[in-house]
């Protein structure tokens, strides 16, 4: 009777509850896959450097005759930033295994967020308590959108940090003095603090991807996945097949921003334009400084007005009222 109450007078205290629940029954993909994710991948970069250790031996890291501890002394200040650049494209280049693992983590659990309760029938269960089927969907939507990449974030960064300190050891190793310029603080603090505000960007921008899985998960009664994306691949091939799509440019469009937001949406920055990076390249610009660019603080507030992001935005949500309202009304599922 107390724990009813409590439920009833505390809905910041009960959707806290909703989330850790979400947590403890995901936590073997929310939290383990990342983690294993970014321990596979220290590993691969351990066995990369004993493998290059065995042909250095004692002749120490050189760049063009020039040790690495002596590079800030035989360059400008302007090179040495782009060697930074460099490390900072790597460090964000290394979160792409975990980005993936990511992506189909929150995938396979928006899929199966509404239709494994109801094939198991424990939604009556659920049914039962004093919670909302709006603040049990709304948990799930922040699950995926938020505590996810939380963690992976969190992952990311404990990897870039364990890949600093093997390359670290590796250069000392070598009799090279290389701290001054993979432990800058400030190029450091800048990747980590780019990496948190993405994923509100990420966020916003996964809502349609987040919006049409969960939709199909609380109307599907078999197979979710086929539901999830067979829809939107039928319905792009029936577009690509008629005349007047073709004439007016209308498929390319329906596949990247119907088809392709739909179903890939979650993955963590797809919503960077990397085609303007052909363009810098042509007129002879630093490559990593471009795709830095892409990232910097300016690049990512634009992107929060930008009428792609908030249409999707708006259609996102509104497949999360939908997912609410069949949660209502099914209770069956036929596995």
């Amino acid at each position: 009777m107390s724990t009813t109450t409590t439920l009833t007078q505390s809905p910041g205290r009960t959707f806290s509850w909703l989330l850790k629940r979400e947590y403890w029954e995901y936590r073997g993909s929310f939290f383990w896959a990342p983690v294993v994710t970014g321990i596979v991948m220290l590993a691969i970069c351990a066995v990369a450097l004993i493998s290059a250790q065995m042909f250095v031996h004692q002749h120490g890291v050189t760049l063009n005759g020039i040790n690495l501890d002596e590079l800030s002394k035989h360059v400008a200040a302007t090179d040495v930033e782009k060697v930074r650049a460099g490390i900072d494209v790597g460090l964000l280049s290394m979160g792409f295994p975990i980005a993936i693992v990511f992506y189909i983590v929150v995938l396979f659990y928006c899929l199966g967020a509404l239709y494994n309760d109801r094939a198991d029938r424990s939604v009556l269960f659920w049914k039962s308590l004093p919670l909302s089927d709006t603040q049990t969907v709304f948990a799930k939507v922040v699950t995926a959108a938020l505590v996810a990449p939380v963690i992976a974030v969190v992952a990311t960064i404990a990897m870039q940090l364990g890949f600093l300190i093997l390359l670290s050891l590796y250069t000392l190793a070598n009799g090279v003095n290389a701290i001054g310029i993979l432990w800058s603080p400030t190029h450091l603090l800048a990747v980590w603090a780019k990496l948190i505000v993405l994923i509100p960007v990420n966020a916003i921008w996964a809502l349609p991807s987040i919006g049409w899985f969960l939709l199909c998960s609380s109307f599907a009664r078999s197979r979710p996945f086929l539901w999830g994306f067979g829809l939107p691949l039928v319905s792009g091939f029936v577009v690509s097949s008629l005349k007047f799509a073709t004439e007016f440019s209308l498929s390319s469009w329906y596949w990247k921003h119907v088809v392709g937001r739909v179903l890939f949406s979650l993955a963590p920055g797809t919503w960077i334009d990397f085609s303007t990076l052909r363009e810098l390249d042509r007129k002879g610009g630093n490559p990593p400084e471009e795709i830095l660019s892409l990232l910097s603080f300016d690049s990512i507030v634009q992107q929060l007005t930008s009428p792609s992001l908030l249409i999707g935005a708006g259609l996102g949500a509104a497949m999360i009222a939908a997912a609410i309202f069949l949660r209502r009304r099914r209770v069956e599922a036929y596995a």
